[in-house]
């Protein structure tokens, strides 16, 4: 691995999973140390951030972003539309047994959360493999690529929301909804349960982040 991938992927991980909070400034000399890389690669990891929208170059130096309530709203908006249009094009495109294996998987989802670790992990595991097999059945390159630069900023509300088992259990049983609708090459009821599930999302996020502000951002 190129030590600025080494960095990138480091410090990336490192955002995701709030280690790094928002506001964090990321001193070349301190990070360049702490990553055991020079600085030129490093310019280059936090280039490829900038990028991606997960820090901000400005006076102070390279700044891990906030999200706000606003941010929120606007990536599901862009979900919505991404994830809505995917859901659908993959019911016409995609290969029905996948999806109800998918399926059936995501019915015994409950079984998993309910356990802890590492049971959430598989859970999770699951749920990036239904995205998966949505990216392969779409057969378009450009709007897989835009959901997995979205995916990014998905991930750290994840883990803002933390893990409320009650919330998981219902998704798993949206994601599955999702599957089922697929796997029945139904456009428009996968376009629909997809919706639904980013309804439901938006609106647990919004309460835990309401309710825990100062927890998450230092």
């Amino acid at each position: 691995m190129r030590a600025s991938d080494k960095a990138y992927a480091a410090l990336r991980d490192d955002i995701i999973e709030w280690r790094l909070a928002p506001g964090t400034v990321l001193a070349e000399v301190e990070q360049s140390e702490r990553l055991g890389v020079s600085r030129t690669p490093l310019r280059e990891a936090l280039g490829r951030l900038t990028a991606e929208g997960l820090t901000t170059a400005g006076g102070r130096g390279v700044v891990v972003t906030d999200i706000s309530l606003e941010d929120i709203d606007e990536l599901f908006e862009l979900r919505e539309t991404l994830e809505g249009r995917a859901a659908a094009l993959a019911a016409r495109r995609g290969d029905a047994a996948t999806f109800q294996r998918l399926q059936h998987e995501l019915l015994r989802a409950p079984e998993l959360i309910s356990g802890g670790e590492p049971g959430l992990h598989d859970y999770y595991q699951l749920v990036g493999r239904l995205d998966t097999a949505i990216d392969a059945a779409i057969s378009n390159s450009y709007l897989a690529q835009a959901m997995r630069s979205l995916r990014v900023h998905l991930v750290r509300i994840r883990r803002l929301a933390a893990d409320d088992a009650r919330r998981l259990t219902a998704a798993a049983a949206e994601h599955a909804a999702i599957a089922e609708a697929i796997a029945a090459g139904n456009p428009k009821l996968a376009e629909a349960a997809t919706i639904v599930h980013l309804h439901r999302s938006l609106s647990h996020v919004k309460a835990t982040h309401a309710s825990h502000p100062k927890e998450h951002h230092g």
